[in-house]
């Protein structure tokens, strides 16, 4: 993924959609109590240690509603920030800013409180080979926002959705007849490198007769994912996965494995502190 993304068009659709549900016909105290013609300026500030992303939807998000003149990032997505430090600082209609203030903060603290534990993570397995990964346990509609948010903390993309590879999980293996067909019809169906999950010794024999490349060994323990790892002897690249926690990532990444996965990065992420101050120009 790229800055890019940032900008595709679900993302915009996303931003619309937000701006929309918060503004609706309009912001009746702001036009109550504001003159259209007043500017100002604003600071987002952190409000506890954090890793930071979303900022490269701030501009997005104003430029939907116009009226902001000036925008200057003092972070950037990946930095580490401190309580009290300020991320960004913008100029423009007061109107503007105001009607923009919670849409921005509620995706910047969202989309940082996903850096922030995926940093975790990531710190956790420094000095092993093991890479960490990302799931599709993400918020609905949210998730390219919440990958580029695990990028900007250290982590590594794991598949985007069902479209862009192939994972075959237990259900794909019930529904296909066993590891060895499904491995087999993939194959003959698919250019794509072949994922398979294996919950049991003789599945995860099966699956190295059949020369898959990748294995998914889930919800084992470390102790036992180091045993099946020395089974496997480099034959296939290893994931492993079910219950990896920022507390255990350590203990499974020195079990020999490739890639460790966990959902919590996403699914179980608060959002972080932050705020933003308004002060006419």
């Amino acid at each position: 993924m790229n800055r890019n993304d940032w900008a595709s068009p679900p993302i915009m659709e996303t931003l619309r959609r937000a701006l929309e549900e918060d503004i609706g016909p309009g912001d009746v105290t702001t036009q109550a109590c504001v003159p259209e013609s007043r500017t100002a300026r604003g600071r987002f500030l952190a409000r506890e240690p954090l890793v930071l992303a979303g900022t490269p939807l701030l501009p997005l998000i104003y430029r939907l509603r116009g009226g902001v003149f000036d925008l200057v990032f003092l972070k950037q997505d990946g930095d580490r920030c401190e309580d009290g430090e300020v991320i960004a600082q913008v100029y423009g209609r007061a109107h503007t800013l105001l009607e923009c203030e919670r849409v921005a903060l509620n995706f910047l603290q969202r989309l940082s409180g996903v850096a922030t534990a995926a940093r975790l993570f990531a710190d956790r397995v420094a000095g092993t080979r093991c890479r960490v990964l990302d799931t599709r346990k993400t918020t609905p509609g949210l998730r390219l926002l919440e990958k580029l948010a695990t990028e900007a903390g250290g982590v590594t993309n794991h598949r985007l959705g069902l479209f862009d590879a192939v994972l075959i999980k237990n259900n794909h293996i019930a529904a296909a007849g066993g590891v060895r067909h499904a491995i087999e019809r993939t194959r003959a169906a698919s250019g794509l490198p072949i994922q398979i999950e294996v919950r049991t010794r003789e599945e995860l024999r099966e699956a190295l007769d059949a020369n898959a490349e990748r294995l998914l060994l889930d919800n084992l323990t470390p102790e036992e994912a180091a045993d099946w790892v020395r089974e496997i002897d480099g034959r296939a690249t290893v994931e492993l996965s079910g219950g990896v926690t920022a507390d255990n990532v350590r203990a499974y990444a020195e079990a020999g494995a490739d890639f460790v996965s966990s959902g919590a990065m996403t699914h179980s992420a608060r959002a972080m502190d932050l705020s933003f101050r308004l002060e006419l120009a």
